[in-house]
């Protein structure tokens, strides 16, 4: 994984220099985001490895598939890619050009997982604390998980905020039994 990090890194980073510079990050995050869930569907995947496609095929499928979706840049890029036999990295590519378009855009991706569908009022509560918190404009998904028995957990990049039953109790049983 660390490996195809490593060299997915410097694709993800001209994607954005290039996108940036045109002022169109979220096209180019939309286009990625396609082009990696077609690299990661299993029967593409297969063909985009195999030695019976030329680059040229390899790329036009995935040109095809996008079609209208995609520019002109992005078919480029998509050659290139073909041509280098790193289209398998799309999904590594398209995610790290994620954390540096938020980045960049001061927004962080946050997910409230509660024990019991949230209001909206209770969202837009939540929202408004963690852009109060962390600085950056806030996309909250929500979810529900019945096994937490009560309360909710937040996770907002590498903060975590454990306000569930289950995670209450677990603290008050390691701390009885220090």
């Amino acid at each position: 994984m660390a490996e195809t990090l490593t060299v997915a890194r410097p694709y993800a980073q001209a994607v954005f220099l290039f996108a940036d510079a045109r002022q169109a990050l979220g096209e180019w995050a939309e286009m990625l985001e396609l082009l990696a869930a077609i690299a990661a569907d299993p029967d593409i995947a297969g063909l985009a490895d195999s030695p019976r496609l030329t680059e040229a095929q390899r790329a036009g499928l995935f040109i095809d598939i996008g079609a209208e979706r995609l520019n002109d840049s992005c078919h480029n890029f998509v050659r290139l890619l073909a041509e280098n036999r790193r289209l398998k990295l799309l999904p590594e590519i398209a995610a790290l050009y994620e954390i540096q378009r938020r980045e960049a855009e001061k927004t962080i991706r946050a997910e409230l997982v509660s024990a019991f569908p949230v209001s909206d009022t209770h969202k837009a509560a939540v929202t408004k604390a963690l852009k109060k918190r962390l600085g950056r404009e806030i996309e909250l998904d929500c979810s529900t998980d019945s096994t937490l028995l009560g309360g909710a957990i937040i996770r907002a990049g590498d903060l975590v905020i454990d306000g569930s039953v289950r995670g209450k109790l677990e603290r008050l049983g390691g701390t009885l039994n220090y």
